[in-house]
């Protein structure tokens, strides 16, 4: 038999998919209309990537996929309600599998897309890496769109970490097809690369300060808008 599909359609809340406060923050209550989930700008940066990581992006749509044993669920059921993926005993093995979105959208992207980011942790090292070859299009229409988790280095960017000051020390780079082989804390919906800059003049390096968090962000340069997502099908390889 095939592997069992995971499907969430948020017609009976948001099965544990959760909007993301980033720069240090934490869960946000989930804004759910018409059985989709609903992110909108102003978007917080999440600046743990800075450079010498890959860059900034804004948290849009996020799905814990911890272990239950590792990670105390109840505390983000009133965000959340259950976690429809953990409890259904689904595969964190997302090597080469599809993943269809159903969304829409209207955003000012200044020069960010879209796009998916997969959090592992390889033995030690908490590892980000965001799927840059397969940006998804944000339609002011719905639209569905698939994504190949392919363990092709050359399909994905690893995000890295900044100098000092990461809300996780641990963070860092392992290798792509080691993380896809369980994706043990997250998948996101992310808007990179963003284009970060002060609002005012700053006594220090803004990539060593934390952006938004140490220092106000030019807002216009940050993309605005809206999306929602109504529908998210992982479909599994193996």
């Amino acid at each position: 038999m095939p592997p069992k599909s995971y499907i969430e359609k948020f017609d009976q809340g948001p099965g544990g998919w959760l909007l993301w406060m980033a720069g240090g923050g934490g869960p946000l209550p989930p804004d759910l209309r018409r059985g989709a989930m609903v992110s909108r700008s102003p978007w917080g940066v999440d600046f743990n990537h800075a450079p010498p990581g890959a860059g900034y992006c804004h948290l849009l749509f996020c799905l814990p996929m911890i272990p239950a044993d590792k990670y105390p669920y109840h505390l983000l059921d009133p965000y959340t309600g259950p976690n429809r993926f953990v409890k259904g005993g689904h595969s964190r093995n997302l090597t080469d599998a599809k993943i269809k979105v159903r969304l829409r959208g209207q955003v000012d992207l200044k020069g960010a897309q879209l796009m998916l980011l997969a959090q592992a942790d390889v033995g030690p090292i908490r590892t980000n890496w965001t799927l840059t070859g397969q940006p998804l299009r944000i339609t002011r229409n719905w639209s569905e769109q698939s994504l190949h988790l392919t363990p092709d280095p050359a399909q994905w960017t690893c995000m890295g970490v900044r100098s000092v000051g990461a809300d996780t020390p641990n963070y860092g780079e392992a290798p792509i097809d080691q993380a896809l082989l369980d994706v043990n804390v997250n998948i996101i919906l992310i808007l990179f690369p963003l284009d970060v800059r002060p609002f005012t003049g700053i006594g220090g390096d803004p990539h060593v300060l934390r952006a938004g968090k140490d220092y106000s962000l030019d807002r216009i340069r940050l993309p605005q808008g809206e999306v929602w997502l109504d529908t998210v099908r992982i479909d599994y390889a193996k």
